[in-house]
């Protein structure tokens, strides 16, 4: 294994980060597997063991309200994402990236019905 195209290969494979699902065009992350990063209060797959989406929301500015059984919103920072605020899936994969509310609002509407 001291090919490195195949260690990368291997590792993406075994990690699933090279993984990449359809959510459409936009940032380079969407869709991909985030790495496990260290924020200000505890690590990020800490906060997906719940099994429910997570906003990552580095702007505090958005809401999840109406979808709190179905979405854990999370405001914390890390200056290593490159997005103010993230979606991810329980797996850790990207879906959905931005700051707009309404933007959010109707993608949690699409994948989980209305508001509660």
């Amino acid at each position: 294994m001291d090919l490195e195209e195949v260690n990368r290969h291997l590792i993406e494979k075994i990690t699933a980060t090279g993984i990449r699902y359809d959510f459409g065009e936009g940032h380079e992350l969407l869709g991909r597997r985030l790495q496990d990063v260290e924020l200000k209060q505890e690590r990020l797959y800490e906060l997906t063991h719940s099994g429910h989406e997570l906003l990552l929301d580095q702007t505090a500015r958005l809401s999840a309200q109406g979808w709190q059984d179905r979405v854990d919103h999370v405001v914390d920072t890390n200056k290593e994402l490159d997005a103010p605020a993230t979606l991810l899936r329980p797996d850790g994969h990207v879906t959905w990236l931005g700051d707009n509310q309404r933007e959010l609002s109707t993608k949690l509407t699409k994948w989980f019905g209305a508001a509660c």
